[in-house]
């Protein structure tokens, strides 16, 4: 009988994250930053989408053609009812990698992404893949692609694998892989409560044991307990995706842009003696010792001149995406944490706070007065992007042809919310991408958008689902019991919703 899963985790399914790094017009400004050349995307790609909330809502969200394929034909199934009930046309299959990648009807692809797929599969996938990359992606196309890298997974190799030992030989017979799970972590807290020389040398893994406690066993399971589990070297990369003709382009992952929150002084200096751009990269990982990368590569990257890189970074449009007094002036690099400049960040923010959209030109000179250069502007968008507090925005003919389309997929979503906890992103037209509203949220949305006037009536519609399923609110860790203090506690987050997320949501066109 033969094996459809290929060792990948199929007893649950994934959870219904929703992943920034996905969407195409993110890859703009970092391409430009980089001072490359960057298509148009017309025709995308996702494989290994998982429940599908990010193909869903990108296929959604943008005007171009979407397609995909995830092997668990339940993930699938839900994936195929977001983009039926958006009407977005996105083909999605319930293929493996081999059948997908032999398709007859496919097109090809100026974008194509994998998130959280490569590290778990099999070096025969792999080679699919690659082989999938190198006949389909457009000359000029882009890859995204996101990997578990040495040497920041180094200490946890070997935990790693005696982890998923435990669960497959000490595992009680007829156990799920949650109960499964559960028995692998408390053998490893005893194990570690012994002291043993491998935690002494290595102490970070029991701190890493303790936060896999707190996480969702579904995403535990994917993540940790696949047969295939690589990862893998800069270098190693390179060589593989070099047999389909990519070269790397940039992170995807937009603070890694700015050295001065990543590298010392020293150690910037000491990347610049490094002449190979392949090895600076594998070098520069060990400096941040980085144990997640997301990158861009391109399959015939070509450099732009000075004249169009800056009349393109400045035509790029931006807007605020978090409500203004949640900025934090701060953000973390590899270095730790850092405090942004004050006489930077502070105008740039204010000027922002309406939530109009804004290119970086008209930013840069609306903050001249304040003695704010480009290069000032452009970093604070790149750490500002980074921290989720500022979206790229789509041209305004993409965002009102999407409007429709997300409309009818968000409502679907919020009506999941009713009786379900797993859904925390609706899709915005403007930005072409997803916004983080979690459910009771999502349940005001709801109940706002059947006529309830006030928070009050929010928070009453909201409480209404959440007994019917006998559900309880906490506050500071401890449950509310009693229907008054629940409801209560609903009005006032009613009302702050009201007050700092429902204009931000509106300026982006969620509702």
């Amino acid at each position: 009988m033969t094996d459809w899963t290929a060792g990948y985790m199929a007893d649950v399914g994934y959870t219904y994250g929703y992943y920034a790094e996905l969407n195409p017009l993110r890859l703009s400004l970092p391409f430009l930053a980089a001072g490359l050349v960057f298509p148009k995307v017309e025709t995308a790609c996702e494989l290994g989408f998982g429940q599908g909330m990010s193909i869903g809502i990108h296929a959604a969200a943008s005007t171009g053609h979407w397609y995909g394929t995830d092997f668990n034909p339940a993930q699938a199934h839900f994936a195929r009812e977001l983009a039926a009930v958006a009407g977005s046309g996105a083909q999605l299959y319930d293929e493996a990698f081999a059948d997908f990648a032999h398709r007859s009807d496919l097109p090809e692809f100026d974008y194509i992404g994998l998130h959280g797929i490569w590290s778990w599969i099999s070096d025969e996938n792999r080679s699919i893949v690659v082989d999938f990359v190198r006949r389909k992606l457009k000359v000029g196309g882009v890859l995204y692609i996101s990997y578990n890298t040495q040497p920041g997974w180094a200490s946890m190799l070997p935990m790693r694998d005696l982890l998923t030992e435990y669960a497959e030989v000490m595992g009680a017979s007829g156990q799920g892989i949650i109960s499964r799970i559960d028995a692998a972590l408390d053998f490893a807290d005893r194990l570690l409560a012994t002291n043993p020389l491998y935690s002494r040398v290595n102490p970070q893994v029991a701190e890493r044991i303790k936060k896999m406690k707190e996480q969702n066993r579904n995403y535990l399971a994917h993540e940790y307990f696949n047969r295939d589990w690589h990862p893998m070297s800069f270098t190693r990369m390179h060589d593989w995706l070099a047999a389909a003709k990519l070269s790397f382009a940039c992170s995807a992952h937009y603070t890694d842009h700015v050295d001065a929150v990543n590298l010392s002084e020293s150690q910037q200096q000491f990347l610049r003696t490094i002449p190979d751009p392949v090895f600076r990269e594998m070098t520069r990982d060990f400096m941040c010792n980085t144990q997640f990368r997301r990158d861009y590569w391109i399959k015939g990257a070509r450099r732009t001149d000075l004249i169009e890189r800056g009349e393109q970074l400045r035509a790029q449009r931006v807007v605020l995406s978090s409500s203004r007094e949640a900025v934090e002036l701060k953000v973390t690099g590899s270095l730790g944490e850092a405090t942004l400049n004050v006489g930077v960040y502070v105008p740039i923010l204010d000027l922002l706070a309406d939530y109009k959209p804004r290119t970086l030109g008209q930013i840069e000179q609306a903050v001249q007065s304040k003695n704010i250069v480009f290069s000032q502007v452009l970093q604070a968008m790149m750490i500002l992007i980074g921290k989720g507090d500022v979206t790229l925005v789509q041209e305004e003919v993409s965002a009102s042809k999407a409007k429709r389309s997300t409309d009818k997929l968000n409502l679907h979503l919020m009506n999941k919310c009713r009786g379900s906890n797993d859904f925390a992103y609706l899709a915005s037209p403007l930005t072409g991408g997803g916004v983080s509203v979690n459910r009771f949220q999502q349940l005001f949305l709801l109940a706002r958008h059947q006529g309830k006037k006030t928070p009050g009536d929010w928070a009453q519609f909201a409480w209404q689902h959440l007994a019917i399923l006998n559900q309880r609110l906490t506050k500071e860790g401890k449950v509310i019991e009693s229907e008054g203090e629940s409801l209560a506690e609903l009005s006032r987050q009613a009302s702050e919703f009201a007050e700092k997320r429902l204009p931000m949501l509106k300026a982006l066109q969620v509702i």
